[in-house]
């Protein structure tokens, strides 16, 4: 089977973890999940243990909050499929470790993930927010994110052999 990228953008709650997984499943038996998120306190401990219940644990997974590109060429090589979950708080790691993140900074590190995913053989699921929807963020850091998360999901779109949008738990094919 030939390697894909598929991006899974949605809402909170959409089903887009979820919906990695199933793909995950259908493609091979080596999987890499490579989790973004860090456990600073109890209520997220909860959210990441439930979290990682729901996966096999045949799954190889990977904490990294910030070097997405430099763990995935460390730790791909023998995966079928990779899920990387998510974007969205890889992007507010960025932020909230360097409030003064450059677009370009930021484009870089989603292009060097890309460049990660060419080098590779395993196919790629990166889960990630749709906040286009959303409203105006009050503050100006929240515009920041909100701006560079839709550009990074731009970027990946673009590259992308398939893009689901995911509403109410249904995958709605954007680009296949």
């Amino acid at each position: 089977m030939k390697k894909k990228l598929i991006l899974i953008l949605g809402g909170v709650r959409s089903g887009k973890s979820s919906y990695a997984q199933q793909l995950a499943d259908e493609i091979g038996n080596r999987i890499l999940f490579l989790a973004t998120a860090g456990a600073g306190d109890d209520e997220m401990k909860r959210r990441i243990a439930k979290h990682k219940s729901s996966r096999p644990e045949s799954w190889r997974t990977i904490e990294e909050q910030m070097d997405l590109a430099g763990a995935l060429r460390k730790n791909a090589a023998h995966a079928d499929a990779v899920i990387i979950d998510c974007m969205t708080v890889w992007l507010s790691n960025m932020l909230m470790h360097n409030e003064k993140l450059g677009e370009q900074e930021m484009m870089n590190a989603v292009d060097s993930l890309i460049d990660a995913y060419t080098e590779g053989e395993a196919t790629y699921i990166i889960v990630s927010g749709e906040v286009g929807m959303g409203i105006v963020p009050e503050h100006p850091l929240g515009r920041v994110f909100r701006d560079y998360l839709g550009l990074a999901n731009q970027r990946l779109a673009g590259t992308a052999d398939r893009v689901v949008l995911m509403v109410a738990g249904i995958a709605v094919n954007v680009k296949k």
